[in-house]
């Protein structure tokens, strides 16, 4: 936990003053210099294929390498390296004025590799790796995931070198590996092979989103846990034989009814100090029936009524518990025979303090079938989440406030996965804020056409701006 004091309004006016009080960054038709370093850097990410598993990471790190070395950086301050030769990493550092009581360095971080996207699955016009601009809009694979907020890291950081902007702390840049899976992880090569160039009082990354309705900002979120990722197989064996003289005993049969008991389990609802303040600053924004489940599930989790309103919604079911389901089914080993084996794939997301070995138990239960076999879980620390007090959400109010109005920030969980949960795991407190709105009705993230509002980048990036600016001119201690 951060032992840090909450910086002041007064403190954070006079830091700002220079900053203008533009919220509408596109109200001229000439985008500043900041902006169309910021729209370069974007385009040329793009435009580099860093799938997960077809491509790496390695060209688009060398290529943002080289721009910190035009704007100035010492090649002391920059490190390109990685767990293969094409999934190589950059960390940059601003430093800060140092001495004897400067505080730990603050780490911004974002992953530069894509999920898979190929132009047969897009629209016609569009190339997942070209860049394009049309109807306010920004096209292209990682537009949304993470290259949006990996570039205003990068365009943010060149900004402050050019200013001479000097900060209390260093600020260090994560550019990474392999965070949509691939089997080379960035973020732990470098936490196990080279932890002080990303040693930090707290981490800023993707996971928290914000949101648009109608065009208009309705909250920003801040991640502080996240679910954990498990899988299971549940096996069904059986002697098999000939198909032509089919007997009662069946191992898919017998798998399916399993799977049919286990599509009605739910696992009971149970709030954490993340998710309790989620569901309590969400029931503003929502409907009022929902809002109303919202607050009745925050004063009693065993309230049968709000789950089921809560429940429709997959987001909040999700949100409410640990989750399992059917991801994967095979059988039988050839169409004259009876199969011997049937298995089916279980994927759990399961709450931050959820034991594995407790939800391996709930699914046999759930399965009701004692000649069924199951995988055993993996080991797994409990993760706690990171700190939401106000030495946290206090700056990051501050600065909703200023760039986007009166509008909540809502602490959340994410239901899938990102790179901070590493660095929880290592003892580093990490957060998903990226100030970034986009449609809550129009998520296309490892999807078709992705797209990002253009004037929410701009917006993003001097909301980022402001945030890290705000973080690394604290002069307490953590």
């Amino acid at each position: 936990m951060l032992r840090t004091r909450f910086v002041s309004s007064v403190l954070a006016v006079a830091v700002f003053a220079g900053l203008g009080a533009t919220t509408s960054l596109l109200a001229a038709q000439q985008l500043a210099p900041h902006q169309q370093l910021l729209r370069d850097v974007y385009k040329e990410l793009i435009e580099i294929n860093t799938s997960v598993i077809t491509s790496g990471t390695t060209v688009a790190a060398e290529a943002m390498a080289k721009r910190f070395r035009d704007a100035g950086f010492p090649e002391r301050d920059i490190y390109l390296g990685g767990p293969r030769a094409d999934k190589h990493n950059i960390v940059v550092r601003l430093r800060g004025r140092g001495g004897a009581n400067a505080p730990k360095p603050l780490l911004l971080l974002a992953h530069l590799d894509v999920v898979e996207a190929l132009k047969s699955d897009w629209s016609d016009d569009l190339d997942p790796f070209k860049f394009l601009e049309r109807d306010g809009f920004y096209y292209g694979r990682g537009t949304t995931d993470d290259k949006a907020q990996g570039a205003i890291f990068v365009a943010n950081l060149i900004r402050m070198k050019q200013d001479g902007f000097v900060p209390d702390r260093d600020i260090i840049l994560a550019l990474t590996a392999d965070e949509e899976g691939g089997g080379f992880n960035g973020v732990r090569w470098l936490l196990q092979n080279q932890r002080a160039l990303v040693d930090a009082a707290f981490v800023v990354n993707e996971g928290g989103r914000g949101a648009l309705k109608n065009g208009k900002p309705i909250f920003n979120e801040m991640q502080a846990t996240q679910k954990n990722f498990v899988m299971f197989t549940v096996t069904a064996k059986n002697r098999g034989g000939h198909s032509s003289v089919p007997r009662p005993d069946n191992a898919i049969y017998q798998l399916a009814e399993g799977i049919a008991r286990f599509s009605k389990y739910n696992f009971p609802v149970k709030l954490n100090t993340v998710t309790r303040v989620f569901f309590e600053r969400t029931a503003a924004v929502e409907s009022p029936e929902v809002g109303a489940a919202m607050t009745a599930i925050v004063k009693d989790q065993n309230d049968a009524a709000a789950t089921a309103v809560l429940a429709k919604d997959p987001r909040y079911n999700s949100m409410l518990r640990t989750t399992c389901v059917a991801t994967g089914l095979t059988g039988g080993h050839a169409s004259n025979a009876l199969p011997q084996t049937a298995q089916v794939s279980i994927n759990c997301r399961i709450l931050p303090d959820a034991v594995p070995t407790e939800v391996r138990d709930a699914i046999i239960a759930a399965f009701a079938d004692p000649e069924l076999e199951i995988s055993a879980p993996p080991a797994r620390a409990q993760v706690d989440p990171s700190s939401i007090g106000p030495e946290m959400l206090g700056p990051v109010e501050l600065v909703t406030r200023e760039v986007y109005g009166d509008i909540p920030v809502i602490p959340s969980m994410s239901t899938g996965a990102t790179d901070s949960q590493a660095f929880r795991v290592a003892g580093i407190p990490a957060y998903g804020v990226s100030g970034i709105m986009n449609d809550v009705d129009d998520i296309r993230a490892h999807g078709r056409d992705e797209r990002l509002p253009i004037k929410s980048l701009y917006d993003g990036q001097e909301f980022l701006y402001r945030l890290t600016k705000l973080f690394a001119t604290t002069r307490t201690v953590p």
